[in-house]
């Protein structure tokens, strides 16, 4: 089989849609029977020798002669801009949604109407949650994002440390409500909980400024931007991850990355975090410092729940590795091509 393989943006770029596109291209070639060659508008080569061939920004006429030598098209995530000929040519296509056309609670324009009548016109579509589907493609058929089991681990060490977070600093991500939490928690409970913040962004020195405003600076400690294995045992330290997104997450691989390092996750209502921590993880509403602080106590104060939840992790993570999530991709794609 050969798969051409559209990704708007590429490995060496980083992010979310780039994170699964390198997982399902190296787990589609380890296959005997399959030939892929990746699509982007990514220039940047990088230094990583892939097992793969990636065409980077390529001209009209470059695409049209690769639908010509594939036997299917996959997209992860729409990439009508690079696409649009194979409407007309048309093989075999499958595309999966990992972001909103529509962001909930916005108006729809005619453009964004247009991309969602287009999806009707693919062989399969696949969401990574459920939110995804029920607002934007109904027909969808939900396949949960993977995390990277070979770097994401639980170390099975003593946790030193209570609260992390990790992601962009910029407001939608809440990384203020997280200040804001342990704030609460001392008035309430009298008690001093750490908290560690990982990642980097313009809202960087509000949040410092937020510290020493609070008089936690000694319970805060700003990581700034990490990576591999420093994430991983930085993680590993923790007892809770917290994920308090205003903005509606699409999924939230970061909850089960959290979750693969021994940390229960807490995370907001929106989009697809309830997706990503099962039942192996705390809800709370949106956006509201109560229902975070009342979410978060009643966690506190139930060692029976936390064991609990650890326990359900192995499970839940279970049905997210790159191997099994990829299966599932490839079985979406196999039937797309047989019909």
């Amino acid at each position: 089989m050969k798969i051409l393989f559209f990704s708007h943006s590429f490995y060496p770029n980083i992010g979310g849609i780039e994170t699964v596109s390198m997982q399902l291209a190296n787990n589609f070639i380890e296959r005997t029977d399959v030939s892929i060659i990746v699509v982007c508008r990514t220039k940047e080569i990088g230094n990583l020798q892939l097992p793969f061939d990636v065409v980077r920004d390529p001209s009209i006429k470059k695409i049209v002669s690769l639908l010509g030598w594939c036997d299917v098209v996959f997209e992860n995530n729409p990439c009508f801009g690079m696409s649009w000929i194979n409407f007309i040519i048309r093989k075999p296509k499958v595309v999966a949604l990992h972001t909103w056309i529509v962001v909930p609670g916005s108006n729809i324009t005619l453009l964004q109407k247009l991309k969602k009548t287009l999806l009707s016109d693919y062989n399969a579509v696949i969401a990574c949650s459920n939110k995804i589907r029920s607002y934007t493609f109904d027909k969808a058929l939900v396949i949960e994002n993977a995390y990277d089991t070979t770097l994401y681990n639980d170390k099975k060490e003593v946790k030193t440390k209570d609260f992390v977070f990790l992601g962009r600093l910029v407001s939608d991500k809440g990384a203020d409500m997280c200040l804001e939490l342990i704030h609460e928690l001392k008035e309430l409970r009298g008690t001093e909980y750490s908290l560690s913040i990982i990642g980097d962004g313009p809202e960087m020195e509000h949040l410092k400024e937020l510290a020493v405003n609070y008089n936690m600076s000694h319970k805060v400690r700003f990581l700034g931007f990490l990576t591999g294995t420093t994430i991983v045992n930085e993680l590993n330290k923790h007892r809770f991850l917290l994920v308090p997104s205003r903005w509606e997450e699409p999924f939230g691989i970061v909850a089960l990355e959290g979750m693969a390092c021994g940390c229960i996750p807490i995370v907001s209502d929106g989009g697809g975090l309830p997706d990503a921590v099962g039942g192996a993880g705390v809800v709370f509403e949106r956006n509201s410092l109560s229902s975070l602080v009342k979410t978060t106590t009643q966690l506190i104060n139930n060692q029976e729940l936390q064991t609990k939840l650890l326990e359900l992790a192995n499970t839940h993570l279970s049905l997210h590795t790159e191997k099994k999530v990829s299966q599932r991709y490839f079985d979406v794609i196999l039937k797309a091509l047989k019909l």
